[in-house]
């Protein structure tokens, strides 16, 4: 692969229908196209915002069949295949790959948390970066796995010529600075954080996979574009606009809030699927101030 992983990339909600619940892939094309429109570098499916957890196998081969005739080959196609058994990971990876994506994003399994080793999540991550078609890209989120990804264990994958990067949606400085000195030609850190996102350019990350990103695609893309080209105005402006999408609506209402927020800008968030539940007036009120706030014209 010739192009070098990094700029903005948005992960993706998953759209379904209200009536139904199932899949409403339309909507969801609607949207990786308005999304890569507005200049985001590339997308993720079935991410955490993506709901991947509550997904079929079907339903992730429709989401990556639909993304990859929307998504150019000088943009990038990440698929979320992450899952708890490393058997099931590969399956979910060689489907991706024989389905177009140009990289894999795995999350580590958590549910046995405490058997999670530094032995045991080196051999499923080379394990997997050995059997991939595609380049791997570790995922880091302590929100959801209840840990975090060891720096020293992230520092021998990263010498795996399979394993091109890392998304690191801890928000902890220290932790994203430990995966920054391990960042090459050939390995790549991007920021999943929001309140974060400058400061993480500004270390030397090369992109983030950025949620408030979907609906708030321009403040993002001020924030990246900004601080590569030395225009801290611009960055600091943008930023500043960020940090409330990115702690309230994305960190703290979750993946509800984000399609609340598509849903505002003109986009189509929809339902989510149970058991997670949908906002409440308060809340969608909350929304709807902080896109106010932040500038964002709202079809609400």
């Amino acid at each position: 692969m010739t192009k070098q992983l990094g700029g903005v990339l948005g992960p993706l909600v998953t759209t379904f229908y209200r009536q139904t619940g199932e899949l409403d892939v339309a909507s969801f094309a609607a949207n990786v196209r308005a999304h890569l429109a507005a200049g985001l570098h590339g997308v993720v499916v079935t991410g955490s915002t993506g709901e991947a957890a509550l997904l079929d196998a079907d339903e992730r081969s429709s989401l990556v069949d639909a993304a990859r005739e929307m998504v150019s080959h000088e943009q990038w196609l990440i698929v979320g295949t992450g899952a708890e058994s490393t058997r099931t990971c590969l399956q979910l990876t060689r489907q991706a790959a024989h389905r177009g994506a140009d990289a894999v994003l795995v999350v580590a399994p958590h549910y046995y948390g405490a058997a999670m080793t530094a032995e045991a999540l080196m051999q499923h991550y080379w394990r997997i970066a050995e059997e991939s078609p595609v380049p791997v890209v570790l995922y880091n989120i302590p929100k959801y796995m209840h840990y975090a990804l060891a720096p020293q264990l992230v520092a021998e994958l990263a010498t795996h010529p399979n394993v091109i990067g890392i998304k690191d949606s801890s928000g902890n400085r220290e932790l994203l600075a430990s995966y920054l000195n391990v960042q090459s030609n050939s390995f790549a850190v991007l920021d999943g954080n929001a309140q974060l996102f400058q400061a993480a350019m500004q270390m030397g990350a090369r992109g983030g996979i950025i949620a408030a990103g979907l609906f708030a695609p321009q403040v993002t893309l001020d924030v990246y574009e900004g601080t590569r080209n030395g225009d801290t105005a611009l960055a600091d402006a943008a930023q500043a606009r960020l940090t409330p999408l990115g702690k309230t609506i994305v960190g703290e209402l979750g993946v509800a809030g984000v399609k609340a927020a598509l849903d505002r800008v003109g986009l189509v968030g929809g339902p989510v699927r149970s058991p997670l539940t949908p906002l409440g007036a308060e809340q969608l009120a909350s929304v709807d101030a902080l896109l106010r706030d932040a500038e964002l014209a709202t079809a609400a």
